[in-house]
């Protein structure tokens, strides 16, 4: 047995050194650590054998084959960095040359829109809250102070889940995550918050979606008043539409707040001296806003002698219509490339 495995490793290293492509060392592996290898062969008779001569033929098998794939991969090594070194010599890359333009991928305008007034409302010390797009009727509409057969539900018409017409609908507005807010704080202390999201009406022309983006923002604390909100309008305002950006406020109404106010600004167009856009008013309405009514503070557990509360809404689409002068809503979701691409240079401009 021994002098067998000395032919052996005698033969290999002989071998070796005519091995110089890979494909050699595919045969050389084969030859001798293969199923059917020289190696392999010498334990084809240990059946035969008592058990204290199969454990030394065990061992001496074992050794000499460890000691032919430890040769076999230093050599194969070598065959694989000659063959990479031969690759580098003869290869070159002129760096010189242009390299090929990587397309950039550019944000989306609603993005845009919603980070701007993330960014912006962060800073003034307010949280983002986000809440489900499926929600109860009881927080769309009842939590909100409109009961059911209240005609301010025809306004926000939506989509209600077929077996559940009383129970679940999609949200028409995205005041539901200001009740949720405020059902969620049980210390019922003073909240800031804004609320970015998706809603749902039954509405389909060149300035209406079925689908739209709100953002809406609540802040409840003590000795709150319409000041307040108009201060909060008019930071907002500058910052998204431009500094010389003037705010006006109308008288108006909405079941959950009381008073209610629409919100106009300057047009942006014309700088508030009457255009085709505005209809030569010189102002454009942009949002509704209000002090929380007291009702709505009610339903969520707040007292309404104690706090008071500020909340406002606008259509994050209709605003960015209007600062990347889109005509028509339903470009913004049609997935034209070329749509999206343009908004890298207006806000560059």
């Amino acid at each position: 047995m021994q002098e067998n495995i000395n032919n052996i490793k005698e033969s290999l290293v002989r071998d070796l050194e005519s091995v110089n492509k890979p494909q050699d060392i595919v045969d050389l592996k084969a030859k001798y650590v293969g199923k059917s290898g020289c190696i392999t062969e010498l334990t084809k008779n240990m059946r035969d054998l008592s058990i204290e001569e199969k454990k030394t033929v065990g061992m001496l098998v074992n050794e000499v084959k460890n000691y032919a794939n430890d040769l076999i991969s230093k050599k194969e090594e070598e065959i694989n960095n000659a063959i990479l070194n031969e690759k580098l010599n003869k290869e070159s890359i002129d760096i010189t040359l242009p390299s090929k333009k990587i397309k950039r991928g550019s944000l989306h305008p609603m993005t845009r829109m919603v980070e701007e007034f993330e960014d912006l409302f962060v800073s003034m010390g307010f949280t983002v809250f986000e809440g489900p797009e499926l929600e109860s009727d009881e927080n769309c509409f009842q939590k909100l102070n409109i009961p059911k057969g209240h005609p301010a539900r025809d306004a926000q018409d939506t989509f209600y889940l077929k077996d559940e017409v009383e129970n679940f609908l999609l949200r028409s507005q995205t005041s539901t995550a200001q009740v949720r807010a405020m059902e969620a704080n049980e210390e019922k202390g003073p909240i800031r918050i804004v609320c970015p999201g998706k809603v749902y009406r039954r509405d389909e022309d060149a300035t209406h979606s079925h689908q739209f983006m709100q953002i809406e923002g609540l802040v409840i604390d003590k000795n709150i008043s319409m000041a307040d909100l108009k201060g909060t309008l008019e930071v907002m305002m500058k910052r998204i539409l431009g500094e010389k950006t003037q705010v006006r406020f109308r008288p108006s109404f909405f079941p959950f707040t009381e008073p209610s106010v629409e919100v106009d600004v300057t047009c942006f167009k014309c700088g508030g001296k009457g255009c085709s856009l505005c209809k030569q008013t010189g102002w454009i309405e942009v949002l509704g806003a209000g002090m929380v009514h007291p009702d709505v503070l009610t339903m969520s557990g707040y007292d309404p002698k104690v706090y008071q509360g500020f909340a406002f809404g606008t259509g994050i689409d209709r605003m960015a219509m209007f600062k990347y002068n889109i005509p028509d809503i339903r470009t913004i979701y049609g997935n034209d490339i070329r749509f999206i691409e343009q908004f890298d240079r207006k806000d560059e401009d």
